[in-house]
């Protein structure tokens, strides 16, 4: 399952700032209609880290419903390890099959305790794959290794630190067929990634574009690089818009391409913030681009 695109959706706004389901359940059904078979609510383009517990539960139930059985449902989970059970725990309780859980965010991070968090979260709910989200490049192999022969259930790993050269050797001395490696830096990395062994990746950007998604997946999966790097051209400016100033408007690009489809407001909560005008116009003009390819 985890072979694929991993939609990251996010977290839609109404007018009131408060969390519109109605609206995450339009937008999780496009992506179902356009043939995305995983989907994360409660990811970081759903703006986890801005959410209250309650608001997360809600954005999962309402994932969950409107994916029915035609998508799988990778929910997202983190901070401590009570809440991240908790929350995984609600996730199995609603028949979701995985969760992805985010990096710890404690400024102190040992190996021996990233692999002993994980650890807490994988026991506690043994029915359900867990994978990891590494975001560090002093988590190696040798952490992910031994927790995959600590926790059975440790299925995947989502990898998101910008070295395609360490990633090819952490997934190695890991296990490259122990785990699905999923390449958690979204299509710009993702050729790179796909090379040397990733076979899933994860993307905000198929929220808004999911036929360009899908067709680097195709492309890869059918070996042709030169199709693949076709659409890496035409998302290359969407994405260094959402890495620019250190990714600080990710989700704010995300939501105006979808604001200026239609689809849903373009409200950020802090410490996000709302485009200036010039960018604005930038995501409209990539938009016509991509609407003029019938993207």
């Amino acid at each position: 399952m985890l072979n694929d695109v991993v939609a990251v959706t996010v977290t839609p706004f109404d007018e009131g700032g408060a969390v519109d389901l109605d609206t995450n359940a339009k937008l999780v059904r496009r992506l179902v209609d356009a043939g995305v078979n995983v989907i994360t609510p409660n990811g970081n383009t759903g703006e986890f880290y801005a959410l209250s517990p309650a608001e997360r539960r809600r954005m999962l139930e309402s994932t969950v419903a409107a994916a029915g059985e035609d998508a799988t449902v990778l929910a997202g989970v983190g901070l401590d390890v009570a809440s991240a059970v908790e929350s995984a725990r609600q996730a199995r309780d609603l028949g979701v099959r995985m969760v992805m859980v985010h990096q710890p965010v404690h400024p102190y991070v040992s190996g021996e305790g990233w692999v002993a968090y994980h650890r807490e979260i994988a026991r506690a709910v043994p029915e359900l794959g867990v994978v990891p989200y590494i975001r560090s490049p002093r988590i190696g192999g040798g952490e992910v290794r031994r927790l995959g022969e600590e926790c059975p259930n440790v299925v995947g790993v989502k990898y998101a630190v910008p070295d395609p050269v360490r990633f090819a050797s952490v997934a190695r001395d890991a296990g490259l067929d122990r785990f699905a490696w999923l390449c958690g830096l979204a299509e710009p990395y993702t050729p790179a990634y796909w090379a040397v062994g990733a076979r899933g990746f994860t993307s905000g950007l198929v929220t808004a574009a999911p036929s360009l998604t899908l067709r680097m997946r195709d492309a890869l999966r059918a070996g042709d690089y030169p199709a693949a790097m076709e659409v890496w051209e035409l998302i290359r400016r969407f994405e260094e818009l959402r890495g620019a100033d250190a990714s600080a408007d990710n989700v704010s690009v995300v939501k105006e391409a979808l604001a200026q489809l239609g689809l849903c407001h373009r409200d950020v909560r802090p410490p996000s913030r709302a485009l200036p005008d010039a960018v604005r116009e930038e995501v409209a003009t990539i938009l016509a681009a991509w609407h003029g390819g019938e993207a």
